[in-house]
This record gives structure tokens, C-alpha cells and sequence, in this order.
């Protein structure tokens, strides 16, 4: 699984960035501020942190500019109903503290306004993240950070060897925070087969 990427941006289109990175392109979908953004920065290094899905027709790779941003399109998939797609759609329609604050104020109607969403994706968000949203700032109290880069894609990748999300969350947030990818897959299949 790629997880992250370090490149030169060599286009950006409507949906997608070229990033050069040594010589390979990598076509990388993004939300539509990071797109916007990249506009002028052709010809500039830029490093995005990568979510890879896989499918039986198509390898695709979503692209953040921070690791919570890529944390919250990952909580997105964990909604019924919302693939990766429309998760992108749903991060393209408003800030992560927008789209945080419509779910936890309960507001179908403000969700429904998002590109893409319907009343019933917008209900489900509801039911499924609310309070489960919380905007972690690690620094201010002196605490670990909620995540590291390691443990987002150890989850991505139980999760796309067909593990329920619930299951992996459990099992990998009592992983230590510097373990690496490959040990924390070996780990998390042993514990979850387990199960």
C-alpha cells in the first residue's frame, strides 16, 4: 500500500495531480481546496499523504495534504453507503471543521448540501460519527498524537483485507506508537483471525 508521496507536481486537472516522483506519475485524486491549491505550484515538490484502494478494476490513490485530513476520509468510509469516492466529494463540499460541526449539531439539512449527498448518506453520517468526531490537539495537553502515519495505514490495509473497521480500531490503537508498517499487519492479522 502506498501511504505517502514526495514529488514534483507536474499537472493538475479537475479531479487529479501528476507528482513526478522519480521519474514514475502518480495520478493522485484530491479534494478540490488541495487542487486548487497545487494550480500554482506546478513544477514544485509536494509531499501528500496517500490512501490506496484497490479494486478488481481500478488501483486509485487519494491524496491529503496532512495526516488528518487522510484520518478523516478514512472515517468517512466507516459510513454505510459512503466509498471513497464520495468521501472525496463530501471533503470537496466544506472544511473538515465544517463538515465535523454539521454532523455533530445533527444538520441533514447543511449535510444535504454537500456535493453528492442525499438525506439518507447525510443521516447515516449522522448516526454513525456523531461524537465519534472529536478534533484532537495532542500539543496543547501534552499527549501522544491520536494516530501516526504507521497506524492509519495498518488500519487501510486490514480494513481492504476484509476486516470490520471496529475490529481493527480496537486492535491497533493498543499497538506501540513506533511500530512499523510490516509488524503491525503481521500483528493485527494474528490478533484478528484470533478473534
Amino acid at each position: 500500500m502506498i501511504g505517502y508521496l514526495r514529488g514534483r507536481i507536474q499537472d493538475v486537472t479537475a479531479e487529479s495531480i501528476l507528482l513526478d516522483v522519480q521519474g514514475v506519475g502518480y495520478e493522485v485524486l484530491a479534494p478540490s481546496a488541495l487542487l486548487d491549491e497545487c494550480q500554482f505550484q506546478r513544477g514544485e515538490l509536494r509531499e501528500l499523504w496517500i490512501s490506496t484502494h484497490v479494486r478488481e478494476d481500478a488501483f486509485q490513490l487519494f491524496g491529503f495534504q496532512s495526516v488528518a485530513d487522510k484520518q478523516f476520509f478514512l472515517t468517512l468510509l466507516k459510513v454505510n453507503g459512503v466509498g471513497p469516492k464520495l468521501a472525496l466529494n463530501v471533503m470537496s463540499g466544506a472544511s473538515v471543521a465544517e463538515i465535523t460541526s454539521l454532523i455533530e449539531s445533527e444538520d441533514v439539512k447543511g449535510l444535504s448540501k454537500l456535493p453528492k449527498v442525499g438525506k439518507k448518506t447525510a443521516e447515516q453520517m449522522i448516526l454513525t460519527l456523531k461524537g465519534k468526531l472529536v478534533i484532537h490537539q495532542p500539543e496543547l495537553r501534552g499527549e501522544a498524537p491520536v494516530a501516526t502515519a504507521a497506524s492509519l495505514e495498518i488500519s487501510s490495509a486490514l480494513v481492504h483485507l476484509g476486516f470490520r473497521s471496529v475490529d481493527v480500531d480496537k486492535v491497533v490503537s493498543k499497538f506501540p506508537k513506533d511500530i512499523t508498517f510490516e509488524e503491525g499487519v503481521r500483528q493485527g492479522l494474528a490478533s484478528l483471525t484470533s478473534l
